[in-house]
Formats: structure tokens, C-alpha cells, sequence
């Protein structure tokens, strides 16, 4: 017999007096849930028992109430996020408490102590999907079950429950509103998303991103990330695709040997971690080419709310004045990628960030010893044309004007993508691009020209995008601009 679902009901609710009190409460329902979920998937594939309503009446993520009901004027507050527009009640259900445990206290305790928001923990109306719970599929091949007949009793993801209505500006004001941009349902689509995409367990992923579209930047990432850890430099561990680690107990040798067995063709973005424990470590992630890869994976990596990401890859430059191996800032964006054109119109502005737009002329300034007209010559700020076609030169008659009267001095692929997620999904974004060809000007990618560029240029690109991580975490506190925010925001970062 088919159980039915019961994702209308809800509760019940207790009213905790703490940040870190709400933490523990949703830690211990979603624990209570996934053992619950987890036990009666083993049971139906040894005995075939399917759960009772009442059993599956457990399968259900937390909720997280906040009540915000000010005796004066709603306070105002210059921070960029964890405060609240308007006085009501804000709710989001909660996947994996017990790993963002510091983000869920980031946002709680301002808006606890700041704004004297009464919080309640109970039991939402969304099941866990059953998928969520098995880490590694393998218990699925027990008993002979099939997808399908697991279906007919315990909850699977559904489409009409996860979306971006939050983060997109669609949602209604009813009798509660979005505590948070992205639910529990949303959130553990994407953690299993970048499972699949990037090879390696998503709590490996670092809150401060690098994004690549050439392969050639995993060597050098990785030639550093070990250096940093046999170094002793704060690096604890070093994740590959595949989920391979490396930490200081392996020896320089035996590391060189495990990276290079790594099977990171397997994977369609694959990503390398520098993890470290004071919240500082680095991912990079090779996206590939195309608008298409770039919008898949920061629509995954932003469930996590990551500090900042950033695009470091090669464009084509179109100025003359411009030399192969020139760096190029973007601080705007002509936006042909025809990827996101209806979540975010293109008459939208994509702003620049100050605060990245100078950690990367710094860090520029700081990897290259560059100063002053030196400086100008190397490093051109101007307008990125993001395109979805490889070949736009073959279409120059139609693309001319257009970045003739953008003043576009680059063409990339990925770049106004990467910023206009950013900009959508409120995470710092940024651009710094390295001129590989002048397709304009005769200087096209040759095999051996192409090599000598990427021997002597990418090892500095790459630095120069840790340096400016490096420049940015400093100022972690003021880098969630509000440029970023709605005047009716959700109050979570």
C-alpha cells in the first residue's frame, strides 16, 4: 500500500532562549529524523516492512521561527545582513544543522541581541527525501529494491518544493515570511549536486572560492596547497576529486604520487581544497567552458554562503595597446551569455565590489612588483563581453558594434555568468582575467605559443587570486555589501 505523503503538517514548536540552544534543538530533530528516515529504509530492504503514517510522520526537517516585534521604530543597522526589514515572523526549514552550526550563529545572535527576536525549534511541514540520508548509495543495492518501489513508500525529491523563488525576488508576503534565502529541500538538492559535479564531499568545499575554466590552474593550486601543508602554514588537509585526501602524515613523495593517480576526468567540475581550521581555506573549482557549466555550479556552491568567489581564467583581449600574459579587471559586464537573462533582466546593472575590485589591483600590484604607469600598462579595468558562442569572431560583423559602443576590452565565456550569480544569490563576486590571444589583432592561440604563455603565465594568475583572498579575508565583516541586499531581504545572510 502507497503511505501519502504529509508535507502539510507542522510542529510542534518550543521556544528557545539562544542562539546557540536553537542550534542544539535543530541539531537534535534533524538527527532524530535522519535516524528515523535511515532505520526504516533498512528495514524495508531486509524484510520488505514499509514505514506506517506514523513512522513517516518523523521524516521531516526542523524549522527555525523567528518573531520580530519592535515597541518603537525598527532599528537600523549598516551591516549587509542578520537584521530584519520589517516586523513579523520569518521561518526556513534547516538541513544539517550541526555543519553550518557557525553560520546559523553568525545570523542568530544580532538579530537575538540587536533586534530582540523571540526564536521557536520544532518540527516543518517538508520530508526529508530519502535519497539525502544515504551517503553512498551502496545500501540501496540490498534486497533487490529499485528506485521506483522505494518511491512508493519514502519521500523522494520533488521538484514542485525546491526552487530559487526566495533568492529570485518571487516569494508572497503571507502570515510568515523567508527567514533565509534557500530551504532545507533547496539545500540538500545542491550539497548533492556538487557530490556529483565536483567529485569530493561537499563539506570539503571552502568558504572562499576560486573559479577556473583551464586545468591548467589545478597543477599550480595544488603544487601550492601542498607546499602549504608540508610548510606547516595552517593548511590541515588537501581534498581531491575522488574524495582523495592528503594531510601531514603523508610524506611530499607519496602525495605527488596520489595526485597524480587522481581520476579528475571522471568528474565534470572537479574541485581541490586547502582546507584549514580558522574558516581560511581556499577551493577551486575548474568549471570548464561555457555559461552553461558556470550558472550549474555557483547555483550549488551558494547554498553554502561562501564569503566571495572569483573568476580566474583567460579571455581574448580587443585593444591593441593590450600584450598576451596583460591582466585584465573587469568592472563591468556585456552580458551575452543568454543564460540568465530571466531571473535577472538585462536591464539590471551588475555592480562592481569595491572592496574585491581593489584587493585585486592590489594583489596584482603585490605578485607582479608592479607599481604606477608599470601598473596601468599590465592591469586594464574596462567592460568583460561574457558570450555563449566560442566562435563569436566568426559572427564579427554582428558583434562589432556592440562592443565597440560597449568599449569591451576582453571576451571571455564565464565571467559576467559568475558576476551575475553573484549578484543574484548575494555572494561577493569578482573578476580578474589574463589575456591568452588577440583574435582582433592577428595574435590567435597557436599550440606553441600557447604553451610558452601557459608555462610562464598561470602560475602567477593563480597567485595573484590567493593573494587577493588573502587581502579580502581581512575584511570579511565589510565584504557582504549591501549592494547585494533588496530592501526586503530574508534576514540570513
Amino acid at each position: 500500500m502507497l503511505i501519502p505523503s504529509i508535507d502539510n503538517v507542522r510542529g510542534p514548536f518550543e521556544r528557545v532562549t539562544s542562539p546557540g540552544e536553537a542550534v542544539d534543538r535543530l541539531a537534535r530533530l534533524y538527527d532524530d529524523a535522519t535516524q528515523a528516515l535511515r532505520g526504516a529504509v533498512e528495514r524495508f530492504l531486509k524484510d520488505g516492512e514499509p514505514p506506517s503514517s506514523a513512522t513517516r510522520a518523523l521524516f521531516r526537517y526542523p524549522e527555525l521561527r523567528l518573531t520580530y516585534a519592535p515597541n518603537g521604530p525598527a532599528l537600523s543597522s549598516p551591516r549587509a545582513f542578520a537584521k530584519f526589514s520589517d516586523p513579523g515572523t520569518y521561518a526556513t526549514t534547516v538541513t544539517q544543522p550541526q555543519e553550518f552550526r557557525a553560520y546559523l550563529l553568525e545570523q542568530l545572535e544580532p538579530l537575538v541581541s540587536e533586534y530582540g527576536a523571540t526564536m521557536e525549534v520544532g518540527v516543518g511541514a517538508p520530508e526529508i527525501p530519502y535519497p539525502y540520508v544515504i551517503e553512498s548509495g551502496d545500501e540501496l543495492t540490498r534486497g533487490g529494491a529499485d528506485a521506483a518501489e522505494l518511491a512508493r513508500f519514502f519521500p523522494v525529491p520533488s521538484l514542485a518544493t525546491i526552487g530559487d523563488e526566495t533568492a529570485d525576488g518571487e516569494f508572497d508576503f503571507g502570515p510568515e515570511r523567508p527567514l533565509a534565502l534557500f530551504d532545507a529541500p533547496r539545500v540538500d538538492y545542491s550539497l548533492r549536486r556538487l557530490v556529483h559535479y565536483t567529485g569530493s564531499d561537499w563539506r570539503a568545499m571552502q568558504p572562499w572560492v576560486l573559479l577556473t575554466n583551464y586545468h591548467r590552474y589545478v597543477d599550480q593550486f595544488v603544487h601550492w596547497g601542498l607546499k602549504q601543508l608540508h610548510a606547516g602554514a595552517g593548511v590541515q588537509k588537501v581534498v581531491l576529486p575522488g574524495n582523495v585526501v592528503i594531510d601531514s602524515s603523508v610524506s611530499p613523495a607519496e602525495a605527488e604520487a596520489r595526485v597524480g593517480a587522481v581520476a579528475w576526468h571522471r568528474f565534470q567540475m572537479p574541485a581541490y581544497h586547502c582546507v584549514r581550521a580558522d574558516g581560511r581555506g581556499i577551493s577551486l573549482v575548474n568549471i570548464g567552458v561555457g555559461p552553461s557549466n558556470a550558472k550549474t555550479i555557483t547555483d550549488h556552491i551558494a547554498v553554502l554562503r561562501p564569503h566571495c568567489w572569483l573568476m580566474v581564467g583567460h579571455c581574448a583581449g580587443l585593444r591593441q595597446s593590450q600584450v598576451i600574459g596583460d591582466y585584465v579587471l573587469a568592472h563591468a559586464y556585456l552580458r551575452r551569455d543568454n543564460i540568465l537573462d530571466e531571473p535577472v533582466p538585462l536591464m539590471t546593472p551588475i555592480p562592481a565590489l569595491a572592496e574585491v575590485q581593489v584587493a585585486l589591483q592590489e594583489a596584482v600590484a603585490k605578485v607582479t612588483g608592479d607599481r604606477g604607469e608599470a601598473l596601468k600598462r599590465r592591469l586594464r579595468t574596462g567592460t568583460v563581453v561574457t558570450n555563449d558562442d566560442r566562435n563569436w569572431e566568426l559572427r564579427w560583423s554582428k558583434e562589432r558594434r556592440l562592443i565597440n559602443i560597449s568599449r569591451a576590452i576582453a571576451v571571455d565565456m564565464e565571467s559576467a555568468t559568475i558576476a551575475t550569480q553573484g549578484f543574484r544569490m548575494r555572494v561577493p563576486y569578482g573578476t580578474l582575467l589574463c589575456v591568452s590571444d588577440k583574435p582582433l589583432h592577428g595574435e590567435i592561440k597557436l599550440p606553441g605559443a600557447a604553451n610558452a604563455f601557459y608555462e610562464r603565465a598561470i602560475a602567477e594568475h593563480l597567485q595573484i587570486g590567493i593573494a587577493a583572498i588573502g587581502l579580502l579575508q581581512a575584511q570579511d565583516d565589510t565584504l557582504h555589501s549591501r549592494k547585494l541586499r533588496s530592501f526586503d531581504e530574508p534576514p540570513f545572510r
